[in-house]
């Protein structure tokens, strides 16, 4: 784990906190212990759930458009289906006690996926807000986006989620600053007070709807409900994913 400047280095560093660690692909997750921290990584049933056919049926993609197009009024472009119903997702899960992330009073999280290639870790993806590259970027911007750091996302992704705002939902420029700023997703981060209840946009649990937030933000409410259920596989202990689908 590590603090302070020594934190910004892409590669591991910090202090310790396990190694050689078995990752799990089977049906029982290795939890491992040390101190007040425990870890656990490998492959688990994902709890994200979304409607991939309704989403397409809802925005037209082609053209490099991404989701800047959408099919508002008229039949709801949602089938029901959950498209992520029994697939698993790669994890690392890690807990400790919140007071040695020091909220002040809340916390401001994002993390990222690096690739060694050719010696060096490229930056592959990132993550702070659900659903932030995916909507909010297109072809040509998403690799920049997931390259880069929160602290440049004002500066250099206002303009551009504005623009997406003007087509997806009709704001006007004004409009589009002022709900980016009074829902917190520029710069890129989740916010999270432990002091109060976790609920998206303070945190993020696995029942929550996340693509019905977003598509509601895009088309300011617009668009129906997705009308899809959570996941029922999720734990009440560590490491909170379900066990893995078979095959």
């Amino acid at each position: 784990m590590a603090t302070g400047e020594e934190s910004r280095r892409p590669e591991a560093a910090g202090v310790e906190i396990v190694s050689g660690v078995d990752v799990s692909f089977g049906p029982q997750a290795n939890v491992v212990s040390s101190g007040d921290y425990q870890v656990a990584a490998g492959s688990r049933s994902d709890a994200f759930y979304f409607d991939f056919d309704g989403i397409k049926n809802l925005f037209d993609t082609s053209g490099k458009r991404n989701f800047t197009a959408p099919h508002l009024g008229g039949k709801s472009p949602w089938t029901g289906v959950d498209s992520n119903s029994t697939a698993n997702v790669f994890s690392m899960a890690i807990e400790l006690p919140t007071a040695e992330l020091a909220p002040k009073p809340e916390l401001r999280i994002w993390g990222r996926c690096s690739v060694l290639r050719d010696g060096e870790l490229i930056h592959a993806d990132r993550a702070g807000h659900p659903s932030m590259s995916s909507f909010f970027n297109t072809d040509d911007t998403k690799e920049e986006y997931n390259a880069s750091e929160p602290v440049n996302d004002r500066a250099r992704w206002t303009d551009q989620f504005v623009h997406l705002l003007g087509h997806t939902g009709g704001y006007s420029r004004d409009e589009a600053i002022a709900a980016l700023d009074e829902h917190g997703l520029l710069p890129d981060v989740l916010h999270f007070d432990p002091s109060k209840p976790a609920a998206y946009p303070n945190g993020r649990t696995f029942t929550e709807d996340v693509i019905d937030i977003r598509v509601a933000f895009l088309t300011k409410n617009e668009a129906p409900p997705t009308g899809l259920t959570p996941h029922t596989d999720t734990l009440d202990r560590f490491p909170y994913l379900g066990d893995p689908h078979p095959g």
